[in-house]
């Protein structure tokens, strides 16, 4: 059996904002209607974010993806000429630097509700 993740809820105070930066920062599509509140952004043809409106607090999640070295490349050039603040380390202050130790290149940052994307060439989790 093959199991694959189609989607995900990620809470966000503005769900269409939250979901136009990251789509415009990915260069992915994205819809202003999704199924009930969600507005989803098309990541691949296997996986959609659905971005869901929340009032109360709730919890900060780390996202990561996994791209070729010339998709890392565009979208990082989008999160600079946005002027969103980027790092090289998970917890460490926003340095904008790219961290090379794992064999590829990664960069973190924060997206206005605080949740934590990770971009990444080289998966440290999945070692060839």
């Amino acid at each position: 059996m093959t199991i694959h993740l189609d989607h995900i809820p990620v809470p966000a105070r503005n769900n269409f904002a939250s979901a136009r930066l990251l789509a415009d920062l990915l260069g992915v599509p994205w819809s202003e209607t999704g199924v009930g509140p969600f507005v989803p952004v098309f990541v691949n043809d296997g996986l959609t974010f659905d971005f869901d409106e929340w009032s109360e607090p709730f919890p900060l999640i780390h996202y990561c993806f996994c791209v070729e070295p010339p998709e890392f490349d565009a979208i990082l050039g989008r999160i600079k000429a946005d002027g969103i603040p980027f790092r090289s380390s998970v917890h460490g202050p926003m340095d904008s630097r790219i961290d090379t130790a794992h064999g590829g290149s990664i960069v973190y940052w924060n997206e206005p509700d605080g949740h934590q994307w990770e971009m990444l060439t080289v998966s440290y989790a999945r070692r060839a």
